[in-house]
């Protein structure tokens, strides 16, 4: 753990549209303080993408939140978004011109990796790493 664990930052959200904003401002803010600004963009974008889809399709009850977690590891950064359903993501292939199912065809455009596993409790965590970073970390 060491050094990054004391550099994570943990914050829970509703499911609030307007989460997304705050949420967007504090990795800014976090990747501005590990000097990671190079990845501010897509990771940015990609956090956006991610606490949407909890917030409007990991149907879960009223009252429980989501949590981001954001780690410098190596030279690079692991973004995470906890929440309580056990719908995992699925990769869609949308017809031309739909509105949405594009999402997470982004995330994986933009992250170097991405997943989603279980997590210590009910749901799931979706992930997604920039930069050069130590796997299994």
């Amino acid at each position: 753990m060491g050094e990054a664990a004391d550099r994570t930052v943990i914050l829970r959200w509703s499911r609030h549209p307007r989460c997304v904003s705050l949420a967007r401002a504090e990795l800014r803010t976090a990747l501005a303080g590990w000097g990671f600004s190079e990845w501010e963009e897509s990771a940015v974008l990609v956090l956006s993408e991610l606490l949407t889809n909890a917030g409007q399709h990991a149907r879960v009850s009223l009252g429980r939140e989501i949590e981001t977690l954001f780690r410098p590891l190596g030279d690079g950064v692991r973004i995470e978004v906890h929440d309580a359903s056990d719908v995992v993501p699925q990769v869609r292939d949308p017809e031309p011109g739909a509105c949405g199912g594009r999402g997470l065809l982004l995330v994986a455009a933009l992250a170097d990796r991405w997943g989603y596993g279980a997590r210590h409790g009910p749901g799931k965590v979706v992930w997604a790493e920039f930069g050069s970073v130590k796997l299994g970390s």
